[in-house]
């Protein structure tokens, strides 16, 4: 069965940065497009970055610059670097991958991550 798991999240100062990391099993992890959103309390779940099989990149508006997503396919993750954090980042993460003959979302438990002095 597919499973997504993130680790990585935390407490962490404003300004501050974070490694967040999905490790991904049961699919084929090199044909499968990943993406990590967040959700904070009262919000709307948001994509906050998103890569390819093919390594396309993008950001949403607000983390551009400052996250970075990579993915290693010999090791089936997803990573999410978080660099000069800010309270607004505060949420939970999710890790998402695409996959499938019939393409089909499946997500991961959540991470917290806190940006707070």
């Amino acid at each position: 069965q597919v499973q997504l798991v993130e680790s990585g999240g935390g407490l962490v100062q404003p300004g501050g940065s974070l490694r967040l990391s999905c490790s991904a099993s049961g699919i084929v992890f090199r044909f499968a497009a990943m993406g990590w959103y967040r959700q904070a309390p009262g919000k709307q779940r948001e994509l906050v970055a998103s890569i390819t099989s093919d390594y396309i990149t993008k950001y949403a508006d607000s983390v551009q610059g400052r996250f970075t997503i990579s993915r290693d396919n010999a090791k089936n993750t997803v990573d999410l670097q978080m660099n000069s954090l800010k309270p607004d980042d505060t949420a939970v993460y999710y890790c998402k991958a695409n996959s499938g003959l019939r393409p089909r979302d499946y997500w991961g438990q959540g991470t917290q991550v806190t940006v707070s002095s």
